[in-house]
């Protein structure tokens, strides 16, 4: 390979990685920003429901029922519905992200979702800990294709 051509392709890998890396954007904690929350998925009632209980589940584990307050961006999609009914069920106070807590502080909550013809990818997000799992839509709600990963971070 002449020494001209090894630059070139030198310069247009280095060029692809600077690419890719511009479209990042840091967040006002360099992770985390609970006003992203997306519903990319556009899910059935019955759908969204499963899988926002089977969610909600896990991450009782690891924040407070009954004593945490959780800050939620509210949108009138299935699963952003869904999961306000669900965290009211199992017990935690919900509020709108955006509103101010009397006592204490509120736990923000983001969570996106993303679905191809095969599978819809679920992410839940707070400050403390990350919840992803991949479902598949069935007839009665949905079915689970992954094991739940959870990342736990110390503030």
């Amino acid at each position: 390979m002449t020494l001209s051509r090894r630059l070139f392709l030198k310069a247009l890998g280095n060029s692809a990685l600077a690419g890719s890396l511009a479209g990042c954007k840091t967040t006002r904690t360099g992770w985390f920003n609970p006003a992203t929350s997306m519903d990319a998925a556009e899910l059935t009632t019955e759908t969204a429901t499963a899988i926002a209980e089977d969610m909600v589940a896990p991450l009782s584990q690891h924040l407070d029922v009954g004593t945490s307050t959780v800050a939620l961006r509210l949108d009138p999609s299935e699963f952003g519905l869904a999961l306000d009914k669900s965290l009211r069920g199992r017990g935690y106070a919900v509020i709108k992200a955006d509103q101010e807590v009397v006592n204490g502080a509120a736990i923000p909550l983001a969570y996106t979702i993303q679905s191809d013809a095969a599978q819809i990818l679920v992410r839940i997000t707070t400050p403390t800990v990350e919840l992803a799992r991949s479902y598949q839509s069935t007839i009665n709600g949905a079915a689970s294709l992954s094991p739940i990963s959870i990342l736990t971070r110390s503030i």
